[in-house]
């Protein structure tokens, strides 16, 4: 794992919201651009007060014998386009909109691509001394004219960067049990920038979906989402402000300190076909409604910019056969053997997939030939499935303390520690077993059982509740 393997990864976090669906400047949210990674100009920052002007990623690494750290830092610097119209007496007119033998173009902010490298930096200076990288991009302007036909100037398209500061500092320090936490802080120190108050002024003076990338070598980096038990009083005291470092591939070499919400190893589908700049969506939901705009909506996204023009260029010549393929895909499911090697050591006590399967007894229906394999009560009751929680059979009504692991989403938080009735045991076409609950103190408790809406939890995310222990509390 390189960063050149990281690459479609790091572009989608560094694209992300760049230009949203419709991907017109007309469109409202495309007016309210720049959302994710922002580093504002530090003066900016500290009179706003709602925005950040540095960003700070701390990760574990356990280092081997002269361990060293590559680094890359990205973010998008803002170009502004302007425009330039010649009428037939070579007057020359600012404006936002230009029409060229049937072409439009207009006015906008695009975006250039920068990148920071610091290589080859040994963790014994890191430890040390650490060591500091200014870095300083110069402003620019260019000029392109604008031709028709007949190869007749009738407008220019003026583009032009404004100066972006800032320093990139790196340390460690010991974190114990052999064990070093790295800390990487970027920090925007243009000076100079949106004197007038004004974010879409300081904007472009500022460092947009930054984000970090990590290698070493010699050495490993430790999941700060799953660590493993020896490292989760380290991990505790790591301290990350405006981003968070997931690992990237399985070796433990790379890391991607991301300002965007992210699991370990993620990955880009191989089905999807392109950026959309939204990496939150479905490539096809997005597809289908590209192809409900209209001629001109399209017209207009084809003249916003020309990543606007290329989404929607493919979109309109997807062949049927890549459409299919953005409807689904099947992974393979791994085997049961693979399954319990992998998970158990990792959570402990866990029992074995056999013994999560759930078991009916005599009451097993008989399944009808003709009942489709997706069909959930084709398959299982849940209301006669039983299965293991821990060293204990719970079916039914049974009572279970809900343990959402660490991978959870908000909800988990919320739920954690709360009491439930089981309301079915199911099993889904993948044979993963779920346990359907309904919160004790939920009020709509019962309305939910009736309705069949449940929280559904993997019996490794539930504590079996003893009645006579919990009464007695």
């Amino acid at each position: 794992m390189t960063f050149a393997d990281a690459q479609r990864v790091a572009d989608a976090v560094l694209y992300e919201g760049y230009l949203l669906y419709p991907y017109r400047a007309s469109a409202v949210k495309n007016q309210v651009r720049w959302q994710f990674g922002v580093l504002m100009p530090r003066s900016f920052a500290e009179a706003d007060g709602s925005e950040r002007w540095q960003m700070r990623t701390e990760c574990l690494v356990r280092p081997e014998a002269d361990a060293g750290f590559d680094f890359r830092i990205r973010f998008l610097r803002i170009q502004v386009r302007a425009l330039e119209a010649l009428d037939g007496d070579g007057n020359v007119m600012p404006t936002d909109e230009l029409e060229v033998d049937g072409e439009r173009l207009m006015a906008w902010e695009e975006a250039t691509e920068e990148t920071v490298d610091v290589s080859g930096v040994p963790l014994a200076e890191l430890a040390g001394s650490g060591r500091d990288v200014p870095f300083d991009l110069d402003p620019k302007q260019s000029s392109e004219d604008v031709l028709d036909g007949a190869g007749t100037v009738r407008g220019r398209i003026l583009r032009s960067q404004q100066r972006v500061s800032g320093r990139v500092s790196l340390s460690a320090v010991d974190a114990g049990d052999g064990l070093s936490r790295v800390r990487i802080v970027v920090e925007n120190s243009t000076a100079g920038e949106g004197g007038d108050g004004r974010r879409d002024t300081a904007l472009r003076g500022a460092m947009l979906g930054v984000h970090t990338l990590l290698s070493v070598e010699n050495g490993k980096f430790i999941s700060l989402l799953e660590p493993p038990a020896e490292a989760t009083a380290a991990v505790a005291g790591c301290d990350n402000d405006g981003t968070w470092p997931v690992l990237m591939g399985e070796d433990g070499r790379v890391m991607l300190s991301s300002p965007i919400i992210l699991y370990d190893q993620p990955a880009i589908a191989p089905e999807s076909p392109g950026d959309l700049f939204d990496a939150t969506e479905i490539d096809e939901i997005l597809t289908l409604r590209i192809m409900t705009l209209t001629d001109e909506e399209k017209r207009e996204a084809r003249a916003t910019d020309p990543r606007a023009r290329q989404i929607i260029d493919r979109s309109d010549a997807m062949p049927p056969e890549m459409m299919e393929r953005l409807h689904g895909a099947v992974r393979q499911v791994m085997p049961k053997k693979s399954f319990d090697e992998a998970v158990n050591p990792q959570l402990g006590g866990m029992p074995s997939f056999e013994d999560s399967i759930p078991t009916f007894g005599d009451a097993m229906p008989q399944l009808a030939d003709e009942a489709p394999v997706w069909e959930p009560n084709a398959r299982v009751a849940p209301e006669l499935a039983t299965t293991l929680v821990g060293d204990r059979e719970i079916s039914k009504g049974s009572r279970v303390r809900l343990v959402p692991g660490p991978r959870g989403d908000s909800m988990d938080m919320f739920l954690r520690g709360r009491t439930a009735r089981v309301e079915g045991v199911f099993e889904s076409v993948d044979d993963e077993v779920y346990v359907a609950v309904t919160l004790e103190d939920d009020p709509a408790a019962e309305l939910h059982a009736w309705y069949g809406r449940y929280f559904y939890y993997r019996p490794t995310e539930l504590e079996a509740v003893d009645e006579l222990t919990e009464a007695s509390r």
